[in-house]
């Protein structure tokens, strides 16, 4: 088949395109930086999917199969989808499972009410905060004239570059623990349940629906069937890190989560993370016949994070003033000189005293 990856240089889109490009389908990527092929089946379109005229451009060659890892406003979604939809069979939307309501401890499924359907927060209603996002954009296909979608719903993923915990990525705590800094975490989260799925995991049952007759016009939500609590996730990380270091990281408990994070994705705490989350897997394996299990959690985290800590231990952006909050809370300092910009001596140090306006 030839088929159509939309923001496939992501963690879960880079495994999706590699085990396509594995089963013989010709697999072309958008990207807005040039790469370089990785094999014969796979190619990169340098653009930007979110600009109309470079996706009709791209859409001249009609594709079998378009997947979309996109993240869009929904007015956006409205007219792009659209375009989607009428030039190929089948148009894979990746959605969230966040987008679901609090099932009260009760197993999800794809019929479990939304969000969207069920929150009366008119002030949470107003805003297009992702959860929403995505429901309103499978409102437009769900109530379209087009019927060749796939709708599919992933929940936390990791994997050996994006190991979470809470709504934190690995940036902003197990940075700090290699740095020999407190871990800040969320009491409360701790005490939820949750699932963490394997990002190759899904990744392969999403490659299952590709081109499957039976998952056309469907919702599929791709998680494991295993829960396991925050709490007990936080502990498997410190007997990683403490077998790394020779020493056990510290973890300073919060109510719910620091100043900054609770205004900034406050949402996501309150209409996710607080929420036990529990999934009921069994219509992804009923349509694609696949009956391996995904890789236990515990299991998984544990190899993941280990993989992370031998090899190149790479991150990414870090937020100083949310470090800034967790030093204030920890008692602890940071050297000015970590800080990229700051122009003054190194030996100079701070003691978390961020504040707005400072």
């Amino acid at each position: 088949m030839k088929i159509l990856v939309l923001g496939g240089t992501g963690a879960i889109g880079s495994f999706v395109v590699k085990i396509l490009a594995e089963r013989g389908h010709d697999v072309y990527v958008t990207t807005r930086s040039e790469r370089k092929s990785t094999g014969i089946h796979t190619k990169y379109l340098i653009g930007d999917a979110h600009d109309m005229v470079f996706m009709k451009q791209t859409l001249i060659g009609r594709y079998d199969v378009i997947v979309d890892f996109m993240v869009y406003e929904p007015d956006e979604f409205q007219k792009h989808s659209e375009l989607l939809l009428k030039n190929t069979n089948q148009y894979v939307f990746i959605s969230s499972a966040r987008v679901y309501a609090d099932s009260r401890a009760e197993a999800i499924t794809e019929d479990t009410p939304r969000l969207l359907d069920t929150l009366r927060d008119e002030k949470y209603l107003a805003t297009n905060e992702y959860a929403l996002a995505k429901a309103r954009e499978e409102n437009i296909l769900l109530n379209g004239k087009y019927k060749n979608y796939t709708i599919v719903r992933p929940y936390i993923t990791y994997s050996s570059q994006r190991i979470q915990l809470g709504i934190y990525e690995k940036e902003l705590w197990l940075q700090r623990a290699l740095e020999g800094k407190t871990i800040v975490f969320s009491k409360e989260i701790a005490e939820r349940h949750t699932t963490l799925t394997n990002g190759y995991d899904v990744s392969l049952r999403i490659a299952d629906l590709i081109g499957n007759p039976r998952a056309v016009g469907e919702i599929f939500q791709i998680t494991t069937d295993e829960n396991i609590k925050w709490e007990s996730v936080l502990e498997l990380y410190l007997d990683v890190l403490e077998e790394y270091l020779g020493r056990r990281p510290k973890v300073y408990l919060t109510k719910y989560s620091d100043p900054v994070t609770e205004q900034t994705n406050y949402y996501q705490v309150h209409c996710d993370r607080m929420y036990n989350r529990i999934f009921n897997s069994e219509k992804i394996h009923m349509v694609t016949g696949e009956t391996s299990a995904f890789i236990e959690i515990r299991e998984g985290l544990r190899t993941c994070l280990r993989e992370f800590l031998l090899g190149d231990q790479e991150f990414t952006y870090r937020d100083w003033k949310i470090e800034a909050v967790f030093d204030r809370l920890c008692g602890e300092w940071t050297s000015m000189g970590k800080i990229p910009g700051m122009k003054i001596e190194s030996n100079i140090c701070w003691k978390g005293l961020y504040h707005d306006g400072e």
